[in-house]
């Protein structure tokens, strides 16, 4: 994997750790962190992996970061200044 790969994982993992923290609201009691990104060769693809903590709200909580793709991915664009 390139080092530019690898920088642009870690600068996606950082800024949708903000947006998360920052622009969601979830319960009090609810931990969602970001473990990894693995992010295609070409820059086009990238796969976010959570962890939800407790457990048991893991199906839920995707259910709800899937239905908030289309505006996370936005929120992701006017964050990032790539070229």
């Amino acid at each position: 994997m390139s080092e530019r790969v690898l920088k642009v994982n870690e600068l996606i993992k950082r800024e949708l750790n903000q947006i998360l923290l920052k622009e969601l609201e979830f319960s009090q009691e609810l931990l969602i962190t970001i473990t990894r990104v693995e992010t295609t060769s070409n820059l086009i693809q990238s796969k976010v992996y959570i962890s939800v903590i407790p457990e048991n709200q893991t199906l839920k909580t995707l259910r709800n970061l899937n239905g908030r793709i289309y505006f996370l991915q936005q929120k992701l664009n006017q964050r990032l200044k790539m070229r």
